[in-house]
């Protein structure tokens, strides 16, 4: 089995592990350098290069740098690792992106150039629900056709239907969660509403929601609060949950959840810490 195959069957691993990573190819080359076109090399998230190969030193800083950006942003990048002449002649400074280009200086004795194109290969969006409530149950269901992964989080005596969901929790102790964007809605109503917040707010996700009403959210903050939990974790929960879309039925108010997520998760990074900020000024949410 060549190198290459090796790779390939790596990443399918990875992707059927819901893990998030890079894949970096060299898609040309120029004069004398390490890797040819068609390397590849799969860089996890830690930064580390698991598998494949795409050049000595010359190459690895730049790669690694925009593989970190990649998975930070979810965008792919073209990244050219070229002499500082050929730079010179082109009018850009390494680190200077152009075009949708990232230029990155050669300082080996080789000086041949290499352009890499990374990709980040990402989980599918992790919706992890607390509570087996009808807006509970129609939220997985709708979630799952999105192609996020379904966590439900709830005692069996609550659950009066199968949830449609990747993984059923038996209560509300979460444990180890999948490795992608996280995103948290507690729709108890009534049933185990102080401990699945209390789990919520501990659970590191870009959004945190709660199906219920400004007053009942109040009411559960003074509560925890005198209890330990951190006020500033709570103020980090969108309560009530979703957008105004005037929703009335369980199946509405779980699309209105749907598109509050979506518009968390397109908007981005950027938009998620100006979210964070309106939430809790001197805290970040979790």
């Amino acid at each position: 089995m060549t190198a290459h195959v090796e790779v390939l069957d790596l990443v399918a691993q990875m992707k059927a592990a819901e893990r998030a990573f890079v894949l970096a190819t060299v898609v040309r080359t120029v004069s004398v350098t390490a890797a040819k076109a068609g390397a590849k090399a799969i860089i996890a998230a830690d930064g580390t290069i698991v598998a494949g190969w795409i050049g000595g030193g010359c190459a690895r800083g730049a790669v690694l740098k925009a593989a970190r950006e990649a998975l930070e942003d979810g965008e792919p990048r073209m990244v050219s690792v070229q002499p500082e002449n050929l730079l010179a002649e082109l009018g850009v400074k390494p680190g200077e992106s152009r075009e949708g280009i990232r230029f990155a200086s050669n300082m080996c004795p080789s000086k041949g150039t290499t352009d890499i194109f990374v990709e980040p290969v990402l989980p599918h969006p992790s919706l992890v629900i607390l509570g087996a409530s009808p807006v509970a149950l129609s939220l997985a269901g709708q979630a799952r056709t999105l192609g996020y992964h379904v966590t439900l989080a709830a005692p069996p005596a609550d659950l009066t239907a199968s949830p449609d969901a990747d993984t059923v929790i038996d209560g509300y102790r979460l444990g180890e969660l999948n490795e992608a964007k996280r995103f948290v809605v507690v729709s108890t109503q009534g049933r185990g509403d102080e401990a699945a917040l209390r789990a919520a707010v501990t659970t590191e996700a870009a959004y945190h929601a709660f199906v219920g009403s400004r007053r009942k959210m109040a009411a559960l903050r003074e509560k925890l609060t005198a209890e330990g939990v951190e006020a500033a974790a709570i103020d980090c929960v969108k309560a009530p949950a979703g957008l105004d879309l005037g929703a009335i039925t369980p199946e509405e108010i779980a699309m209105s959840i749907l598109a509050e997520i979506t518009q968390v998760r397109r908007r981005g990074q950027r938009a998620a810490k100006l979210v964070q900020a309106s939430r809790s000024e001197d805290k970040s949410c979790r």
